[in-house]
């Protein structure tokens, strides 16, 4: 072989799905891509200690790669007898996506949805991210609405960020929870 030839070095890595706990939220920052949610990611925590939200991650070597959050509780959970959840903040990092990251946090966070009952979940797809939406729909979510995407965050350094990031809003029943369509 020489110097200008190309080694190639497949690996294995195993992926764990778990809820975040303290020591991750630092590492949700992706080396400071995300800093600015540094109060999100901690308010976050906290609501999934009072057991209102969940934090699921991949974890790979005891570091987040993907993570999706779980809305367990809101004023509106119920609907027709239905519980309802709603998922957001769905990413994985840019070297780790098309690996099936994203379908696998997913599946794991409605495996966990359904054990709690949960009938109804719901997931946003902005407009610009017209890969996202195809994501949803291939794994059984529809478009239920369109949302003007505004809403606010405080930052890492206390300044209030507003977002307006136009969505839709897609659903899927899940299965297992005698309420399947």
């Amino acid at each position: 072989m020489t110097a200008t030839e190309r080694r190639e070095l497949m690996l294995r890595l195993a992926v764990t799905f778990r809820p975040a706990d303290r020591a991750d939220l630092p590492k949700l920052e992706w080396h400071g891509e995300y800093l600015h949610f540094r109060r999100v990611y901690k308010h976050t925590f906290d609501e999934q200690r009072a057991g209102r939200r969940l934090m699921l991650i991949a974890d790979v070597n005891n570091f987040p790669i993907g993570q999706v959050f779980i809305q367990l509780e809101n004023g509106d959970s119920w609907w027709q007898g239905v519980k309802r959840s709603y998922l957001y903040s769905l990413r994985v990092m840019d070297v780790f996506q098309r690996q099936g990251i994203g379908t696998a946090l997913l599946q794991e966070a409605e495996r966990i949805l359904i054990e709690r009952g949960y009938g109804v979940v719901g997931i946003a797809a902005a407009r610009d991210n017209p890969g996202a939406r195809r994501l949803y729909e291939r794994l059984g979510y529809g478009v239920v609405a369109e949302d003007s995407g505004r809403w606010q965050y405080v930052d890492h350094e206390g300044r209030t960020r507003y977002v307006a990031e136009p969505c839709w809003i897609l659903e899927k029943w899940l299965t297992g929870t005698g309420v399947d369509t």
